[in-house]
């Protein structure tokens, strides 16, 4: 069976324009990586003790340090090229950026060595206008973005 993870797309209105909130995934497989590399917030789904929305909600604020509060907008799930299924939500809402507080990971670095570091599961957040959020995101996630805007301008 494949993993499912669950996360949230947030997003907020300028005047008529939207913006998405994106991650870069932290670590040094991804430090020298940009387009194609960024997500939303997400991770994996405990499906014996959480929903898909709580665990989208726990997960967003373990990467990012804030806790939105909007209802959330079920979107589409994708699957990724690995086969992960990721469950997704919009969310209305706000962030600053400089505020961001990730959890960390630890891994042996440099490979190897024997020795063990810590990294920010997430090193950077960015809003940014759809097209934009489309081509710095795994392409799958994408859709995610498409759909919102879709629905945002059907309402």
């Amino acid at each position: 069976m494949s993993k499912e993870s669950a996360g949230l797309l947030l997003y907020r209105r300028r005047g008529s324009a939207v913006e998405v909130l994106i991650v870069h995934p932290g670590g040094p497989f991804w430090a020298n990586k940009d387009d194609g590399a960024w997500s939303i917030p997400k991770g994996e789904i405990d499906s014996a003790r959480e929903t898909h929305e709580a665990a989208a909600r726990r997960e967003f604020h373990e990467e990012t340090g804030y806790a939105p509060t909007s209802p959330l907008l079920r979107l589409a799930p994708v699957k990724l090229k690995s086969g992960k299924v990721v469950h997704a939500f919009a969310c209305e809402g706000d962030f600053d950026t400089s505020t961001l507080a990730s959890n960390t990971f630890e891994m042996e670095w440099p490979r190897g060595s024997g020795k063990s570091q810590s990294f920010p599961e997430v090193d950077q957040a960015r809003w940014c206008d759809p097209e934009t959020a489309r081509r710095k995101l795994n392409p799958a996630q994408s859709a995610f973005v498409d759909e919102l805007v879709r629905r945002l301008t059907e309402t």
